[in-house]
């Protein structure tokens, strides 16, 4: 006799092995429940994606025609302004190289590029049409980084002088927040603690300023979440008189002419 099992029939199935069967109760299965977890995730990452685009797409597009017409508005004015600029150094130029009065002109540009320089440089008081704005601010949430979209927004309206209560705001003005346990709210201009509402006075095209103040999105809608109410004045005669006191510098020094980084 023999223990050897028979042939297996047509169509019968193999006996199952030890190591298949391991195999077999460890493979995962779908249940109900894990395939509609799985769907639902399948049609969530397809909302954020849908959603991601049309945030893409959106920007100009959601705004109303009142609000493209005024960012064109400012857009043309900025061009114009730099037109003028630049006919203005070609003048400047003109007049330097022709000529035998080439001295007193290039004495009178040397004194009208100092008091622009000036200007920029915060050293001379700044006149002419503006805004003053006001920030009140009675929950004391409006902090530094506030103040830097607010001067930022300005400079790109084409703001020429900026005074922030009494400091001078120029490229190296620093925001910082109040110091904890000062007992007050308020924010640090250059050092100088500056409490609400506060008041802050721009010298450059009146419009073009509390358009730029009024772009959705911006400044005045972030304030409001912040709590705060701003107002903006226009006017033909802002006085900007705060002074920038100038440090020397400590490490740069002019550079000469045709010098390379690294040389000597």
């Amino acid at each position: 006799m023999s223990g050897a099992p028979g042939p297996r029939p047509p169509g019968a199935r193999p006996a199952d092995s030890p190591w298949r069967r391991l195999r077999r109760a460890a493979r995962p299965r779908a249940t109900r429940a894990q395939l509609l977890a799985g769907l639902l995730c399948a049609a969530l990452g397809f909302g954020v994606v849908v959603q991601v685009r049309q945030t893409d797409l959106a920007g100009l597009a959601d705004l109303r025609e009142s609000d493209l017409v005024r960012i064109l508005d400012d857009t043309g004015e900025r061009g114009d302004r730099l037109a003028e600029e630049v006919r203005e150094l070609e003048r400047t130029r003109s007049e330097l190289t022709a000529g035998s009065d080439s001295a007193e002109a290039a004495a009178r540009a040397a004194e009208q590029r100092a008091l622009e320089l000036g200007l920029l440089a915060g050293t001379v008081p700044a006149a002419g049409p503006g805004i003053t704005a006001t920030i009140a601010d009675p929950a004391g949430e409006v902090g530094a980084a506030a103040f830097v979209s607010l001067v930022q927004e300005l400079r790109d309206a084409g703001a020429e002088a900026i005074q922030v209560g009494d400091v001078r705001v120029v490229a190296s003005t620093a925001f910082e927040e109040a110091p904890a346990g000062a007992g007050t709210t308020g924010v640090v201009v250059d050092g100088e603690l500056l409490t609400p509402p506060y008041e802050v006075r721009v010298v450059g095209d009146p419009q073009t300023l509390a358009t730029a103040l009024d772009i959705p999105g911006g400044v005045r809608e972030s304030l409001r979440q912040l709590g705060a109410e701003l107002s903006v004045e226009t006017s033909q005669e802002v006085r900007v008189s705060a002074l920038h006191a100038v440090s020397p510098p400590q490490y740069a020094r002019p550079a000469s002419p045709g010098a390379t980084a690294g040389s000597e």
